[in-house]
């Protein structure tokens, strides 16, 4: 059976070997990251509805773990946000009931957890990692570009009644840009939201591959570990740092040779490189993520957008 929702196992630095299922087609989501490495949103909308049908998700998953694949995760992720598929609930209570000894993951953007329906809905996963990248509205607006009808405070109380609700473990991702959320003001307000909603973990993230603007530069190491030092005693981690790729189980050394003989007949970007080779985007920039690591590609901004050629072309 080909797979249309499903990708992976991807190898995850924070997941291990991670099945991804992607709940709604690219680029559907409520925000417009400057820094999402998958794209600009053409569709940006708080409407939640079945943009996949979940009874197709189902028979797919139902496909795949009739072969008890060996996972770390099952990850709702993918090319927009998540929660926008207002059948995620029946997908996760379908997981549960006939694949208990799975778990299950969301990552998602924590714009729709101020939805008392859909934090039912998700409460019985294992694992959530929602994102929080900023707490004053200024700030928000400038990194996240959210759905005009987004408000940061709903979104907090979210994160707050999800936590008082469910038994998931939480993982608290920020994404780190210099200049924007790094400041002291924004940190201590970070900070503090983050003293409230007590995660298991905090997570530090910074720019991997290009963003949607250009002159955008990732955190370097003593950024990160000003900002670390300064949020403790959270459980802070920085996952920019986390392990690579190439060390999980899951990973193609196949697929990164693949790679690396498109991009030395001529530079491709990754939508070429994910349509030539039958890949997930998501999928596809793990592999990417991986060769940038280790410094055997580098990237190139042009009109049409982001290329990547080996990094010893001349």
């Amino acid at each position: 059976m080909a797979y249309h929702y499903l990708f992976g196992p991807v190898p995850s630095r924070r997941l291990g070997i991670s099945l991804g299922v992607d709940l709604v087609p690219a680029k559907v989501c409520s925000f417009n990251c400057i820094y999402c490495e998958v794209g600009i949103t053409t569709q940006r909308t708080l409407e939640r509805r079945e943009y996949i049908p979940a009874d197709e998700i189902i028979a797919e998953l139902g496909d795949c773990l009739a072969a008890s694949p060996q996972l770390d995760y099952i990850t709702f992720s993918g090319a927009g946000e998540p929660t926008l598929n207002s059948g995620i609930g029946r997908i996760i209570a379908y997981l549960k009931d006939q694949y208990p000894n799975y778990r299950l993951a969301l990552i998602t953007n924590s714009s729709l957890l101020g939805d008392a329906q859909l934090r039912a809905e998700i409460a019985p996963i294992d694992l959530i990692l929602p994102s929080l990248d900023a707490v004053s509205a200024s700030v928000f607006q400038r990194l996240n570009r959210p759905h005009p009808k987004l408000d940061m405070t709903a979104i907090i109380a979210g994160l707050n009644a999800f936590r008082q609700e469910s038994q998931a473990e939480m993982w608290l991702e920020i994404f780190l840009s210099p200049g924007l959320n790094n400041t002291e003001a924004e940190l201590a307000r970070l900070k503090q939201v983050c003293q409230q909603i007590a995660p298991e973990r905090v997570q530090l993230n910074s720019l991997d591959r290009p963003g949607i603007e250009a002159g955008l530069r990732p955190m370097s190491v003593a950024e990160m570990d000003q900002a670390a030092a300064f949020l403790r005693p959270l459980p802070v981690e920085i996952i920019a740092r986390a392990a690579a790729r190439a060390d999980i189980a899951s990973h193609d050394r196949d697929i990164e040779q693949r790679i690396l003989a498109t991009i030395r007949r001529r530079p491709c970007t990754d939508q070429d490189l994910a349509a030539s080779f039958g890949l997930h985007i998501n999928e596809l920039n793990k592999y990417l993520g991986a060769l940038l690591d280790r410094s055997l590609i580098r990237e190139q901004r042009e009109e049409r957008g982001i290329f990547f050629e080996p990094a010893d072309k001349k």
